[in-house]
C-alpha cells in the first residue's frame, strides 16, 4: 500500500479558456498550524506543508490566474481584455506540483494582475498583496515584505473608504484592524493609532471580540514602546 502524501491534485476547468488542468492542494489532516502573527499570518509546524503556497490556480494553457474568492462570471468586455492582456501574452507553463515560495509568489502576482483586469474587489486584491508579504517574511526577504505590506495597506484603506468589503467575510472591525496593524508594522504610528482607536470606538457594536482584544493588545504594545523611547 502506497504512503499517503500531504499533497493531492484537484481538477479544474479554466473559467477563461475552459482548458482542464490539475492544481496541487494539501490534505487538511497534514496541516499543522503553530500560531498566527499579529497580522494573521499563519505559521505552520512544517514549512513545506503550507497551504499559502497553493491558494492561486494558474491555467497552464492561457495563464488566467485566480483564487476561490474571484468572481466566476465574465462580462464580455472583461473577457476580451483578459484574452488580449493575459492569454495572448502567455507562454504555456505549469504551476502544478509542489511549489517553492518563489513559484507561489509568481502565482500570486499573476492573480493580482488578472484580478485588477477583471475589477475584483479591493479587499480581494489586498488579501493577495498581504499573502505575498507573508511569503516574503517566511523567506526573510524583509524589504520585499515591507513593499507588499504597503500595497496591501493601501488596498485595504481603499476598500474601507469605498465600502467594497460589504458582503464578504471581512467585517468592518477586521478591515480596520488590518489597516491599523499594517500601518503599525510599517512604522506609521499616527495612522495606526487612528485606526486602532476606530476599532475601540466600535467595541460595543461588534460581535468580533477577538479582533477588539487584539487591537487593545497592539495599542498597549505601542504605548509601552513609546514609554521606553522617552
Amino acid at each position: 500500500m502506497s504512503e499517503v502524501t500531504p499533497f493531492f491534485e484537484r481538477k479544474l476547468d479554466c473559467p477563461l479558456c475552459k482548458h482542464s488542468f490539475k492544481t496541487t492542494k494539501i490534505r487538511s489532516r497534514f496541516i499543522k498550524l503553530e500560531r498566527h502573527d499579529s497580522d494573521f499570518c499563519p505559521i505552520y509546524k512544517d514549512g513545506g506543508v503550507n497551504p499559502l503556497l497553493y491558494n492561486v490556480h494558474v491555467c497552464p494553457s492561457c495563464g488566467y490566474s485566480y483564487t476561490d474568492e474571484f468572481q466566476t462570471f465574465f462580462v464580455p468586455i472583461i473577457r476580451e481584455e483578459l484574452e488580449e492582456k493575459v492569454a495572448k501574452q502567455w507562454t504555456p507553463q505549469d504551476f502544478g506540483g509542489e511549489r517553492t515560495i518563489a513559484k507561489a509568489v509568481n502565482a500570486y502576482k499573476l492573480a493580482i494582475y488578472c484580478g485588477i483586469i477583471r475589477r475584483e474587489k479591493k479587499v480581494t486584491i489586498a488579501g493577495l498583496y498581504l499573502r505575498i508579504a507573508w511569503l516574503y517574511r517566511l523567506a526573510s526577504m524583509y524589504a520585499e515584505e515591507a513593499r507588499f505590506l504597503k500595497l496591501a495597506a493601501h488596498e485595504y484603506t481603499e476598500s474601507y473608504s469605498m465600502d467594497d468589503f460589504s458582503g464578504t467575510q471581512m467585517s468592518e472591525v477586521r478591515i480596520l484592524y488590518m489597516i491599523a496593524e499594517l500601518q503599525r508594522r510599517m512604522g506609521n504610528r499616527d495612522a495606526a493609532v487612528l485606526y486602532f482607536s476606530k476599532i475601540i470606538e466600535k467595541q460595543q457594536s461588534t460581535t468580533d471580540r477577538k479582533v477588539v482584544d487584539m487591537a487593545r493588545e497592539r495599542w498597549q504594545e505601542m504605548r509601552e514602546t513609546m514609554k521606553t523611547a522617552l
